[in-house]
This record gives structure tokens, C-alpha cells and sequence, in this order.
């Protein structure tokens, strides 16, 4: 695992403040539905569907966003362009890319859980 911080932790001690009680649960919903969306985007990437990719990647460029996990966004925002474009060639990478900082971030967040 690297060292490198993932996500904007000042972002996550002000969402902290806000939702109090509701906060665990914040991150809890964001890490499964997370998974879901990297499927979501594996899939469509595999069966060369640029339009759910690209709406997949959208999707999970907001939730990210939302927690300040930029290095994300950036991998989606990168994702969600090309497939809009219908430019798919070469997106494994990025999404392995992907799916490899998330795994950073998952356990960047569990001291929030």
C-alpha cells in the first residue's frame, strides 16, 4: 500500500461534522456503492458499451468527488471523456489504475468507519 493520501481529509472532518451520527454510514454506502459502480464500469468497458461506461464513470466521479478523493475524479473524469467519445482502446489500464487507488482509498477510510 502507498503512503500517498488519496483523499482530502479536511473534506472528510467538515462531511464528519455535518452528518455527525449518519457519518459511518456515509462512508459505509460510498465504499459498497463503489464497488458496484467499478463493476458497473469492468462490464461496459468488456462489452465495449461506451454509453454505461462513460455513465458509470460520471457516477462514480460525483461520489468521489464528495469525499475528496481527487486522484479518483480525475481517473473518471479521464474514463468518463474517452468513453463519450467512443475511445475505449486502452481504458483497461486506466481502470486498473482505478480500481487499484480505490483499493488505497478503502483503506485510507476506514479509520472514518
Amino acid at each position: 500500500m502507498s503512503d500517498r493520501q488519496l483523499i482530502d481529509h479536511e473534506t472528510l472532518l467538515t462531511l464528519q461534522e455535518v452528518m455527525e451520527d449518519d457519518f459511518g454510514h456515509l462512508i459505509d454506502t460510498y465504499l459498497n456503492d463503489s464497488e458496484d459502480r467499478l463493476t458497473a464500469m469492468q462490464k461496459a468497458l468488456a462489452s465495449g458499451d461506451g454509453e454505461a461506461l462513460r455513465r458509470a464513470a460520471h457516477s462514480f466521479k460525483g461520489s468521489c468527488s464528495n469525499i475528496g478523493a481527487q486522484t479518483l475524479v480525475a481517473h473518471c473524469q479521464h474514463i468518463e471523456q474517452a468513453a463519450a467519445n467512443n475511445q475505449l482502446v486502452g481504458l483497461e489500464t486506466t481502470l486498473v489504475t482505478l480500481q487499484g487507488e480505490f483499493g488505497q482509498v478503502r483503506h485510507q477510510l476506514v479509520v472514518y468507519q
